[in-house]
């Protein structure tokens, strides 16, 4: 799909804006798994309610199954994940103002690629908080991988 977004070099701000977005959404997918988890709510339920609520957003319905299926979509790297962030980070710069939502979600990420390395999937941001807090956010199904469908 073509997307027009204006003059040059507008279209990769829009790119870079786009997985701002994303990574911003994946980091928090795998927090809040692990604050139902933790606090006695079934991981099929919270993914149910999720869905029927204000929780639900593409990218909880595209990377959630790659968290519960346990491969954490391979598609994307955590090396990329950082390197975009890097380059948002440079964008950034021209707000002028506090953007502590991007800077967390950096700081997500840089801790996955610490632990697992840059060629670790994405969603290893996850994994983290699961290895770290000891629990599991494998889910019983048929997750078909997005690069699948």
């Amino acid at each position: 799909m073509v997307i027009p977004c204006g003059a040059l070099g507008t279209g990769n701000v829009v790119k870079l804006v786009t997985n701002q977005l994303w990574f911003i959404a994946a980091a928090a997918i795998g927090e809040g798994f692990a604050t139902g988890i933790a606090n006695g709510v079934e991981l099929g339920t919270l993914w149910h309610a999720i869905k029927e609520s204000v929780g639900d957003s593409f990218v909880m319905r595209h990377d959630a199954p790659s968290i519960f299926a346990g491969h954490y979509d391979p598609s994307f790297s955590l090396g990329l994940c950082m390197k975009d962030l890097g380059l948002i980070a440079a964008l950034n710069e021209n707000v002028h103002a506090p953007l502590p939502m991007t800077a967390a979600a950096q700081a997500a990420f840089g801790m996955a690629l610490e632990r697992y390395g840059a060629d670790a999937a994405e969603l290893h941001v996850a994994r983290r908080i699961e290895d770290d807090a000891k629990l599991s956010m494998r889910l019983s199904g048929d997750w078909t991988p997005p690069w699948e469908q």
